[in-house]
C-alpha cells in the first residue's frame, strides 16, 4: 500500500486533486487506475480529475491530467490555474508561472490574491479548426456552424480544439436534457478521441451562459477550456465578441481571444479545499 499526500482545490466547483512529485519519485503508480479510484465521490476523496505535477527542464513544472474515469486529458484551463496556485503556495509566490503541458509551455499570471481566493489568468494557445486536428472524422476541412445529427435531432455545431476537442452548440434555452445529449455526443464514432460538449445561450455579445459536459468526467459545473472554446466558436460565427464573460451556475470565467496573436486568455478564481493522505492499495 502506498501513502500519497494530496491537495484538493476547485475552480467554480470543478474540483481537482493535486499529486505533487516535484521533490519525490513517482514510483510505479498507475495514474489511470489511481484517478478512477481516488476521484470516487462516496468511497474516496472525490474529484473531477487529478493533476500530476513533476519536474520540467523547460518550465517551473510539468502537469499531467487524468479524468475521473481514468482517461488522460490533454488540457484543462481550470486545472492549469489550480496547478499554478498550488505551486505558488508550496514553493513561493511568483506572479508568473510557466507550466509544461502536453508538450507546450503555457503561462499563468496571478492578478489577484487573498486568503481564500486566487484570480489567475492563463494562456491556452491558439485554437485549431481543422477537423483532422480536433480530431473529428469528416469529409469537411472545417465543421463550423454545420449540422450535427444526434439521434433524430440535428444541432448546428462548431467543432474545434483548444488543446483538447470541443463541440459547441448554441441554444435558445436549456429546456432539454443537455446532460443526456452531452453524453451521447461525447462518444459519437466521428470523434475518435471523444469530445467535450458545450451548450451555450447568448445573453449579449459580451456574455454567455454555459452548460458543459466534460469528456471523461461528465457535468463538472464549470470548464476553463469549455469556456474558451465557446467564446472562440461564438466569435468565429459572429454572434459574440472575442472578449466575453462565460457564466456557470457557480460563477463566471472571462475569456479574451486576442486579435493580435490569436492566443486565448482565460481568467477566473481558484480556491483551496483541503490536504490529506490517500492510502492507495487494494480496497
Amino acid at each position: 500500500m502506498t501513502i500519497l499526500p494530496f491537495h484538493k482545490y476547485h475552480a467554480l466547483g470543478n474540483d481537482f486533486i493535486v499529486l505533487d512529485f516535484l521533490n519525490k519519485s513517482r514510483g510505479g503508480v498507475s495514474f489511470e487506475k489511481l484517478a478512477a479510484k481516488i476521484c470516487q465521490r462516496n468511497m474516496a476523496v472525490g474529484a473531477d480529475g487529478i493533476l500530476i505535477l513533476s519536474r520540467s527542464k523547460l518550465a517551473d513544472f510539468k502537469m499531467e491530467i487524468y479524468n475521473s474515469d481514468g482517461s488522460h486529458a490533454e488540457r484543462s484551463g481550470n486545472g492549469l490555474r489550480i496547478a499554478a496556485v498550488h505551486y505558488s503556495l508550496e514553493y513561493g509566490a511568483k506572479r508568473t508561472i510557466k507550466v509544461e503541458s502536453s508538450g507546450e509551455i503555457l503561462s499563468a499570471l496571478f492578478t489577484e490574491v487573498s486568503m481564500d481566493n486566487f484570480i489567475v489568468e492563463v494562456s491556452l494557445g491558439v485554437p485549431k479548426f481543422e477537423t483532422k486536428l480536433v480530431p473529428m472524422k469528416s469529409k469537411r476541412k472545417f465543421h463550423i456552424n454545420q449540422a450535427l445529427k444526434v439521434g433524430k435531432t440535428s444541432y448546428p455545431a462548431t467543432v474545434l480544439s483548444v488543446g483538447n476537442p470541443h463541440t459547441v452548440i448554441f441554444v435558445d434555452d436549456f429546456d432539454f436534457d443537455w446532460k443526456m445529449r452531452g453524453r451521447q455526443i461525447e462518444t459519437m464514432p466521428i470523434f475518435p478521441a471523444r469530445t467535450n460538449v458545450e451548450f451555450a445561450k447568448v445573453v449579449n455579445q459580451g456574455k454567455i451562459i454555459l452548460n458543459d459536459w466534460e469528456r471523461g468526467a461528465g457535468a463538472t459545473g464549470s470548464s476553463g477550456t469549455g469556456a474558451a472554446a465557446t467564446v472562440v466558436a461564438g466569435a468565429i460565427n459572429g454572434i459574440i465578441k472575442r472578449k466575453a464573460e462565460v457564466v456557470f451556475p457557480s460563477g463566471s470565467l472571462f475569456i479574451d481571444w486576442s486579435e493580435k496573436d490569436d492566443i486565448i486568455h482565460l481568467a477566473g478564481p481558484v480556491c483551496f479545499i483541503c490536504s490529506g493522505v490517500f492510502y492507495n492499495g487494494e480496497r
